[in-house]
């Protein structure tokens, strides 16, 4: 049960950002730019970055909205499972596996970032703005995360629930939507 009064039908970080609208939409316009805007990473592997970072601060909301998105958005539902569980095991390009190690270094600690990962990652392929835009999503989620599990927001358990996420996320993006959410109740 989350700690303060959040709408039922907007569960996870939807609900607190229908909370404090003010504080909600500088976040949202943030995601929508780094995980939807222009980027020489494709939108699925942004996901993917954030679905890392989601998985190893336990933040079962974030890790299953962003597995669904990377899933719809790679059109598999193998490799979001795989980077969870061995980054370097997972069928992603070598350059995708220094910045998702990257990302989880940030995950831990930004300090944890060592020039040796920045220079791996150069080597393979990423350039300064891949590597900014990483630690920058990367930072982005821990935050998300801690809002998330610090306010103990609903968390579903159906994986439907997750599906349909990913395709609102997918197709609209992280702005708000125009119409709000009333129409979620009719789902919930």
């Amino acid at each position: 049960m989350p700690y303060i009064p959040l709408e039922e039908h907007l569960p996870g970080i939807t609900g607190l950002l229908e909370y404090r609208r003010d504080s909600a939409k500088p976040i949202r316009e943030l995601t929508q730019i780094l995980l939807r805007g222009e980027s020489t990473l494709t939108e699925g592997e942004r996901e993917l970055i954030a679905t890392v970072v989601s998985s190893r601060n336990y933040c079962r909301f974030c890790t299953a909205a962003h597995t669904a998105a990377a899933n719809i958005l790679l059109g598999d539902t193998h490799t979001a499972d795989a980077v969870k569980e061995d980054i370097g095991q997972a069928p992603v390009s070598n350059k995708m596996k220094t910045l998702l190690t990257i990302a989880a270094a940030v995950q831990a600690s930004g300090k944890n970032v060592t020039a040796e990962m920045v220079e791996r990652a150069k080597s393979n392929g990423a350039t300064d703005r891949e590597i900014h835009d990483t630690v920058l999503i990367a930072s982005l989620f821990s935050l998300y995360n801690r809002y998330v599990d610090g306010l103990a927001t609903i968390t579903p358990t159906d994986p439907k629930f997750y599906e349909g996420l990913g395709e609102r996320t997918t197709h609209h993006g992280y702005n708000r939507l125009p119409q709000g959410y009333d129409h979620l109740k009719h789902e919930a």
